[in-house]
């Protein structure tokens, strides 16, 4: 069975970018995938200082817990990386992750994981795309599988419109592309993976 983790980039505990990326993992289950949730905002991660001694090891020397994220990532068939958007780009907390993730770049250790991403703006066109693009970046970098939404209209992926905790459950548009997002990386990383 394919494993599917949801990486929730927000700082908010029960906000709405966790909302959405709950309901990818949920499609993604029904699409047969064994999934896992991980809450950036509840874990304590320094931001990377370029020491460069995980291009040596292979481990960031910082012990507050992102080895274990990576491990956890790197066993992981496909990826939902999830970020609220913050002047058109990604969560700090996100960014954390991305710039600490280089010891999964050497011999390429997400090579053909399925990937997709998922933001939320405070208005329809918020940035979305923008934060999208940026996940996307980080998944090519890694050679990554990336996938939109596999609806007819071919979204970038989940994108959601809200502003206060609670208000993306009336976004029946950015749930819809959410849930085939979730469908969609289950789906292929079950043809690639099984």
């Amino acid at each position: 069975m394919v494993k599917i983790i949801g990486i929730i980039g927000s700082p908010r505990k029960k906000g709405n970018t966790a909302f959405l990326v709950e309901k990818a993992l949920e499609s993604a289950e029904d699409a047969g995938a064994n999934v896992e949730s991980i809450h950036l905002g509840e874990m304590e991660i320094e931001s990377c200082n370029a020491c460069d001694i995980c291009k040596m090891t292979g481990e960031c020397p910082k012990d507050d817990g992102i080895n274990h994220l990576l491990s956890k990532i790197q066993e992981a068939h496909g990826l939902i990386i999830g970020s609220p958007v913050y002047f058109g780009n990604v969560s700090a907390q996100l960014k954390i992750l991305m710039d600490r993730s280089r010891p999964l770049r050497s011999d390429f250790k997400l090579k053909d994981k399925v990937g997709g991403a998922i933001t939320v703006g405070g208005s329809r066109n918020g940035g979305q795309e923008t934060a999208i693009s940026a996940i996307h970046k980080f998944l090519l970098i890694h050679d990554a599988v990336i996938v939109g939404d596999g609806s007819p209209l071919a979204h970038y992926g989940g994108t959601g419109f809200a502003g206060a905790a609670g208000d993306i459950e009336t976004d029946d548009f950015g749930i819809e592309t959410s849930k085939n997002l979730g469908k969609r990386i289950a789906e292929l990383s079950k043809k690639i993976h099984e």
